[in-house]
C-alpha cells in the first residue's frame, strides 16, 4: 500500500479523532496533515506484529502531534500576554454564568468519570466517531465501546462518583 492509499484509507478517521481533541476543524485538518507527515517519516518504527493496529499507531502519533501543538500554543499565548499591555474587556459575569450553566454541569459530571470513560464520551459526542472507531482507538471491540459509553451516560445521569471501568 502506497502513501496515497494509506492517506485515503485513514485520513477521515484521524481527522475525526483530532477534531474530538481540538474541537476546531481547521486545527484538526492541519494536525491531520502533520500526523501523516510524521507517520511517513517514522514508518520504519511501526512493526506489524499483531500487537498494534496501524490505525492505533496513527492515533498515537496524532495525539502526540496535538500535545506538541498545545505546548507551542501555550508558549505563544504566554508570549502574547507578556507583550500585551491592553486591558481585558469586562463582561457581565452573571450573564456568562447563566449562558454556560448547562455546559458547566455537563463537564462537571464528565470530569467525575474515569479518564477512559470521559475520553469515550468526548470521542462519541464531540468527535462523532462510531463505536467501531472508538473501539479501534482503544484496541477493544465495537461492543465494548458501546457498553462503556452507555455506562458513562448512566453514571452521569445518576451524578455518581463511582469509577468502575
Amino acid at each position: 500500500m502506497n502513501t496515497a492509499d494509506v492517506y485515503q484509507k485513514y485520513a477521515s478517521f484521524i481527522f475525526k479523532y483530532l477534531l474530538t481533541l481540538t474541537n476546531n476543524e481547521q486545527a484538526a485538518e492541519e494536525l491531520t496533515q502533520e500526523t501523516f507527515y510524521q507517520a511517513i517519516k517514522s514508518i520504519d518504527n511501526f512493526h506489524d506484529n499483531g500487537k498494534a493496529k496501524f490505525s492505533t499507531w496513527l492515533c498515537s502519533i496524532a495525539k502526540n502531534v496535538w500535545l506538541q501543538e498545545l505546548h507551542r500554543e501555550k508558549k505563544r499565548h504566554q508570549l502574547a500576554e507578556s507583550l500585551s499591555d491592553e486591558k481585558k474587556l469586562a463582561y457581565n459575569l452573571e450573564e456568562e454564568y447563566f449562558r454556560n450553566e448547562d455546559k458547566i454541569q455537563f463537564f462537571k459530571l464528565a470530569h467525575q468519570l474515569s479518564e477512559k470513560k470521559r475520553e469515550i464520551l468526548y470521542l462519541r459526542l464531540l468527535g462523532d466517531l462510531s463505536f467501531k472507531e472508538i473501539g479501534s482507538i482503544f484496541g477493544e471491540s465495537e461492543n465494548w465501546a458501546r457498553v462503556t459509553f452507555y455506562r458513562a451516560k448512566q453514571q452521569m445521569r445518576k451524578g455518581d462518583k463511582g469509577d468502575e471501568s
